[in-house]
């Protein structure tokens, strides 16, 4: 019986230890909209990069993998990043946000956040358990990348930033 018992606490032990480790999409998507909320109202952070004729910030351990007339891949690490940006849309235009959400099915999170000089967006949609593809846009600039559940807080609130310090020189 001794046995039965400290074999039922073990079992008991590992089942909570990792219901624990596992993220909560919803409670994690909730955080990730106030961020992005938050991040869209402070000030723009100053271009630090120059790609073609879009300037941009670009925080510690990014670095531009690749780039084309209106995306620059960047990388962090081992994750990937696709920054787009359309400078014929102005930082109110909804253009590339309606384009977004009609090629994406079954969204998970679709935020609009709205101000007299800004629309701002954060779209989610969740892929696997705990991997979702995440995309954060000011008017004619977004930026995409493969985010899991316990992370999307901390990318979300970079990303934005990234996204709101775009600066096209034409």
């Amino acid at each position: 019986m001794k046995f039965f018992n400290a074999g039922l606490m073990i079992i008991l032990s590992i089942l909570l230890l990792s219901a624990c480790g596992k993220s909560n999409f919803k409670a994690e998507s909730n955080e990730t909209i106030e961020t992005v909320k938050e991040a869209l109202n402070e000030k723009a952070k100053k271009p630090n990069k120059k790609s073609g004729d879009i300037n941009f910030y670009l925080p510690f351990g990014y670095e531009i993998e690749d780039e084309s007339a209106n995306n620059i891949i960047l990388k962090n690490g081992s994750k990937q990043y696709i920054l787009f940006n359309n400078p014929q849309e102005n930082k109110v235009s909804d253009v590339v946000y309606q384009s977004t959400i009609a090629q994406n099915k079954d969204l998970d999170i679709n935020e609009q956040f709205k101000k007299n000089d800004q629309f701002g967006y954060l779209i989610i949609k969740k892929l696997e358990e705990d991997l979702n593809e995440m995309t954060i846009g000011i008017g004619g600039t977004k930026i995409t990348s493969l985010i899991k559940t316990s992370s999307m807080k901390n990318e979300a609130a970079v990303m934005t930033q990234m996204v709101k310090s775009i600066v096209n020189e034409k």
